[in-house]
């Protein structure tokens, strides 16, 4: 009897198999216990690094939490997939925080017996200790739900090809538990990983159904993705549909509710980002760039209180974070969408992207440009000028420039307290080719970087765009019988001049030439199609093709049909998107390009301006001369301004070019996230030309507004004499 049943088993279980291509499923449903932990590894280095921080640093003390604060940790951790306890990571933010503190403070007292003086505490240095310490404290509390965070926007980008890769598998199959499967070996990270994880909750006895472990994994969407919850709902209730109808309406129905969950978040976001971005724009860049004009009278009247180590700080350090943490949170509200993907990796141009060649290039162009900067410096502390016979400073005089006036070059100032400066219009105007040669390497190395893969990518975007109308070619000719191997040239045919043509042709040519079947023509590593247009929803449309074929033409007819309306919603809403934010970004790109760049260069030139008019009023007053100026009482003036108490220009401006260009990192990072999701090759390519453009301006507008208020200057002054 056992015998029979055994041979009953194997003889309908073949042509179960023969129908539906089970094999890759079981496969990948007996990997999914022993292979989690391996596979969760390679997929989230960074976590499993957070995670050893957590379990070596964050156990040394078992510290009680609440049991509110617990359950929210817990939930953070559960979603991030981090194998830790709710009282680890409120361990390790502890252990940083008093590491920092402590290392401000043993630093801090050694500065102390080193100088042999209590006056000489670095009361700046410790503050700012302080100030990192407590951050650090809150930053790496709240790091489990930024991570979980950041897990669910990255899965969020695949909810829709998710339900689509279900729904297409159980039009034909009414399987749940092999519907998932399917899905979790075509989804990317991170998705995948919660599909699977689904899977080993079942394999370990967590639950003992598919469905009860799929339920509660939704529960981690409830407050996030409403409309994932009910799509997969309404795809376990298609199960119980008394015909096939009525369940693929079902199925259908589910996969409307998520595209239309989608849009409609694409159009709240819209709505609550132009706000912040405008706030983050004005208190970040416009308000602080108004405040560096004043600084070099504040800084004068202030008698040295506020020196350039303090500008530094507070523009290069405090302003940007703060910019930063106000743009992150902007970017976080923002729904998953498409951004880069993996299967850029297996472009041809792709080893240009990984290379590090260009950094080494970028920097033999622009060291010139830094030893410029640092020529007075050069000339005024190291022998290299006598060892060439030069003098360590010229007149304007000296060197024929006399309209300028009789200052210096490089104007430094010897004063009881040692030599200040340089003060001097010439090392103003050295000085700007720092921030602009930082600039330019970066600019050169990211152009250089991305540029072939760009053009691909531009490729990529044109063939979506297309890509709707050939997918319901593709659908009408597989409903009409035709095979999948001979779609592709017929649709080649009557793209003519598209960038459709190109992809088909590709697919087309593998297969007649090459003799591949369909799924390598697409997806082959070294000759597939795919490999030129690196795009997901590419990619998905035809593994979905590639798959359902595999059950027959009627289905696959269906799928790309379905296919067809889901691209034609994605397009849609990233219209939208670009449609109702193309006011607020055009604003921003043109006043990051154009605005803060020209102000910042202004504001250069009026630093200049105002410490040309102190110094040669204090070497009037110092050579007696005052009387004589018609400009009544120097010397009470002078009193209150003390020009070797100022920040030097030099100093000024190297710190105004320095935060332009964090501020250019970060709204371009910005701007590019918004409008098209997580894409370090976009944004790295935007940040390449945003450079040469906003620092090339902002160079030219300093140079040209200090030698004009540097002229006018001398020439008022003069005739004042």
């Amino acid at each position: 009897m056992s015998k029979d049943i055994d041979e009953i088993l194997r003889k309908y279980g073949a042509k179960i198999d023969a129908q539906i291509d089970t094999d890759e499923t079981h496969s990948a449903l007996a990997d999914f216990s022993s292979d989690y932990q391996t596979f969760k590894g390679e997929m989230a280095p960074e976590i499993t690094r957070y995670e050893k921080w957590c379990k070596s640093l964050g156990s040394v003390v078992k510290l009680k939490i609440s049991e509110k604060d617990a359950k929210g940790i817990q939930r953070s951790l559960k979603i991030a997939h981090l194998d830790l306890e709710p009282w680890q990571p409120l361990t390790l933010s502890i252990m940083t925080f008093m590491a920092v503190f402590f290392l401000g403070v043993l630093i801090s007292v050694a500065i102390v017996f080193l100088k042999g003086s209590l006056a000489a505490f670095p009361t700046l240095f410790f503050f700012l200790t302080i100030l990192v310490s407590v951050f650090l404290f809150y930053f790496m509390k709240a790091y489990p739900e930024r991570l979980a965070n950041k897990w669910r926007l990255k899965a969020s980008s695949q909810m829709v090809p998710a339900i689509l890769y279900v729904v297409v598998y159980m039009r034909h199959t009414p399987n749940l538990e092999r519907a998932i499967a399917f899905a979790s070996q075509h989804l990317q990270y991170p998705l995948a990983l919660d599909l699977k994880k689904v899977f080993y909750d079942v394999q370990v006895g967590k639950f003992s159904t598919i469905k009860a472990s799929l339920d509660n994994y939704l529960e981690t969407w409830r407050d996030y993705s409403v409309e994932f919850i009910e799509g997969f709902h309404l795809i376990e209730s298609s199960l119980y549909e008394p015909d096939d109808t009525r369940r693929i309406l079902t199925l259908e129905k589910s996969l409307k509710i998520v595209l239309d969950g989608v849009y409609d978040k694409m159009l709240t976001f819209t709505h609550e980002v132009k706000s912040p971005l405008t706030n983050v724009y004005m208190l970040g860049v416009v308000l602080p760039t108004l405040g560096l004009a004043l600084l070099p009278l504040a800084t004068a009247m202030l008698g040295g209180l506020l020196t350039w180590v303090h500008i530094f700080i507070f523009f290069n350090l405090i302003i940007p974070f703060v910019v930063f943490y106000l743009t992150d949170k902007i970017v976080f509200l923002r729904p998953g969408g498409y951004g880069e993907t993996s299967l850029l990796e297996r472009n041809p141009f792709y080893y240009k992207y990984k290379s590090k060649k260009p950094y080494f290039k970028a920097a033999a162009i622009v060291l010139p440009f830094m030893i410029i900067g640092l020529l007075p410096f050069i000339f005024q502390y190291t022998p290299f000028p006598e060892v060439l016979g030069f003098q360590k400073d010229y007149s304007f005089v000296e060197l024929g420039l006399g309209i300028l006036g009789d200052g210096d070059l490089f104007g430094f100032v010897d004063s009881s307290s040692g030599t200040k400066g340089p003060f001097g219009v010439g090392a103003l105007i050295f000085s700007m080719f720092i921030p602009l040669g930082i600039a330019m390497f970066f600019s050169i190395a990211y152009k250089d970087r991305t540029k072939e893969l760009i053009v691909e990518r531009t490729k990529t975007k044109q063939l979506e765009v297309e890509f709707n109308n050939s997918l319901f070619q593709i659908g009408n000719r597989l409903g009409n019988g035709v095979p999948p191997e001979l779609i592709f040239g017929k649709v080649a045919e009557s793209a003519k001049g598209l960038r459709t043509e190109d992809f088909f042709l590709r697919v087309d040519y593998n297969i007649k030439q090459a003799g591949m079947n369909v799924e390598r023509a697409i997806f082959d590593s070294k000759r597939g199609a795919i490999i030129h247009y690196p795009s997901d929803l590419i990619s998905i449309s035809m593994k979905i093709l590639v798959e359902s074929a595999k059950k027959g033409l009627k289905i696959a007819a269906v799928s790309m049909m379905s296919i067809s309306e889901y691209v034609k919603n994605i397009q849609k809403i990233t219209l939208r998107l670009k449609d109702m934010l193309a006011e607020v970004l055009s604003d921003m790109k043109s006043n990051m390009n154009f605005l803060a760049p020209l102000l910042s260069g202004v504001v250069v030139g009026l630093a200049a301006m105002i410490t040309s008019i102190l110094s040669r009023l204090g070497l009037e007053q110092l050579q007696g001369e005052s009387a004589s100026s018609g400009l009544g009482n120097i010397g009470a003036i002078l009193d209150i301004f003390d020009v070797t108490k100022m920040i030097p220009p030099y100093f000024l401006q190297i710190i105004i070019g320095i935060y332009l260009i964090e501020i250019i990192f970060i709204l371009t990072k910005t701007l590019v996230t918004v409008e098209s999701g997580e894409d370090k090759l976009l944004q790295m390519n935007s940040t390449g030309k945003n450079f040469s453009k906003g620092m090339i301006l902002y160079f030219i507008t300093g140079l040209v507004a200090t030698i004009t208020l540097f002229v006018l200057v001398g020439i008022v002054l003069g005739n004042l004499a």
